[in-house]
């Protein structure tokens, strides 16, 4: 069974950073498109971020290019969003997905072509 469970989300002001975890159980993550998405109130959800477990070939959503980074660490089978220069727009229940990485390619943002999600976590970024 497969399993995503983020953390390490919060409220913090604006300019500070936080860093989210997404731990993945029941499956290795070689062959998936590993990516968050976000979804503020009233709004659709979004890409931020995909990394692709086979090759590392990693996307960004325009908005948040040079403030987030996408990682990973194979041992954990956990894969990491550092967001710094947080804005209040970046306010969001942040998502991790996996989807199998041959089908998504460079459609990353795409939501319904991912199979499995976590439960969510909240970032507030607020003074």
């Amino acid at each position: 069974q497969v399993q995503l469970v983020e953390s390490g989300g919060g409220q913090v002001q604006p300019g500070r950073s936080l860093r989210l975890s997404c731990a993945a159980s029941g499956t290795a993550l070689d062959y998936y498109a590993i990516t968050w998405f976000r979804q503020a109130p009233g709004k659709e959800r979004e890409g931020v971020s995909c990394m692709h477990g086979n090759d590392d070939t990693t996307y960004y959503k325009d908005s948040v290019k040079g403030r987030f980074t996408m990682s990973r660490n194979d041992a954990k089978n956990t894969v990491y969003l550092e967001m710094n220069s947080l804005k209040p727009e970046d306010t969001a229940v942040y998502y991790c997905a996996i989807g199998d990485v041959y089908g998504i390619g460079s459609t990353w943002d795409v939501d319904a072509l991912y199979d499995y999600w976590g439960q969510g976590t909240q970032v507030t970024v607020s003074s």
